[in-house]
């Protein structure tokens, strides 16, 4: 005959079951990324089986990086995913999860690759403010300042259009994500462009610095120091707006998204730009061919006149670090004056304009 064994002759009592699932529990944390199992569907949430001893809970706002009405949106019953714990156990054991914030770590990590990759992205304006316009990359939302939108539409009109968009910042910890539309645009354009092209414009605008000129739908900056020879006080005595100009390239910078113009180049004497300005187009493509041959005479290694390895290599490095003095410096202190001179377009735009955040 079998007798039946009470708890207390095996010696295993009540408490020493919920020690023992203790012991084996897992210790979660706020941070952690957690397989789950969807168990129950509720209108603003979900509970969630992770194998804890409460069923830990995702609000409905933690489900997804963009906009949720309804749980069955992202969850299907008994489906298996990963959640992020957002928050340790509350006073009933219950754990908070969130995939919103896994979402958001992978998109801080997507556009890091895309800005490694000087990749070019297409995105909708989704609205403007006083500083410029908002796009989301990647589900994040991001900033494009009022001085890299290229198009002579308001901004207001700009929303619902698809920009080709370039990376100009990208800062998770400062929660920045900051994009050019004008850079993208420069940077097709210059695959077009050639340095010591001639190219025929229109002034767009006039600043005490120099004049920016719209070649193709894209601005370069007419520097005051190069439109003559002689001194002007201000552009303004040169040129009005929506005047038609030739201009020859004398940079090209694409990783900036800047086109450097010269119109002193093309004076045939000096302040022929501001006494005979026909003079100047006329005698245009003559006057850049002569610039080009000059910079492929600085380009030309000097080492083609010497037959002496030894005396190639002295030779050949001083012209060469001629040619960027004489050729590449000056563009360069006119892409800096370009950046430092215009403080004000962008100086307009907030901090919280830039703030890249995700849509709650």
């Amino acid at each position: 005959m079998l007798s039946q064994k009470t708890t207390a002759d095996i010696g295993f009592t009540h408490e020493d079951f919920a020690a023992l699932l203790d012991k084996y529990d897992y210790h979660f944390s706020p941070g952690d990324i957690v397989a789950g199992t969807v168990f129950s569907l509720e209108p603003r949430g979900a509970l969630i089986d992770i194998g804890a001893k409460t069923a830990a809970y995702i609000p409905i706002q933690e489900m997804s990086i963009n906009r949720v009405d309804n749980p069955e949106e992202v969850l299907q019953s008994n489906e298996t995913r990963e959640f992020f714990i957002l928050t340790d156990e509350n006073e009933d054991g219950q754990l908070t999860l969130s995939i919103r914030r896994i979402e958001y770590m992978r998109a801080w990590e997507r556009v890091r690759q895309l800005q490694a990759e000087d990749a070019t992205v297409r995105s909708l304006v989704f609205a403007t403010n006083r500083g410029g316009a908002l796009v989301r990359i990647e589900g994040l939302r991001g900033f494009i300042p009022g001085s890299h939108i290229s198009t002579r539409k308001p901004k207001e009109d700009l929303v619902g259009e698809e920009l080709q968009l370039k990376f100009l910042e990208v800062d998770e910890d400062r929660n920045r994500l900051v994009l050019s539309h004008r850079r993208a645009l420069v940077e097709r354009k210059m695959n077009r462009l050639e340095v010591g092209e001639v190219v025929i414009g229109s002034v767009r605008g006039i600043k005490p610095y120099g004049a920016f000129i719209d070649i193709g739908g894209v601005s370069g900056l007419l520097h005051i120091s190069e439109i003559s020879h002689d001194h002007i006080d201000t552009p303004h005595s040169v040129f009005n707006v929506n005047d038609e100009v030739k201009v020859m390239i004398i940079d090209l910078d694409a990783e900036r998204g800047r086109i450097s113009l010269s119109t002193k180049q093309l004076e045939p004497e000096p302040g022929d730009m501001i006494n005979n300005r026909d003079l100047v187009y006329d005698k245009a493509e003559e006057m850049a061919e002569k610039y080009r041959e000059k910079m492929r005479a600085q380009q030309q290694p000097a080492s083609e006149a010497e037959p002496e390895a030894e005396a190639e290599v002295e030779v050949a490095a001083q012209p060469e670090a001629e040619a960027e003095v004489e050729v590449a410096a000056q563009p360069e202190a006119e892409a800096d004056v370009e950046v430092a001179a215009q403080p004000e377009a962008e100086a307009e735009v907030a901090e919280e304009d830039i703030v890249a955040a995700v849509e709650d």
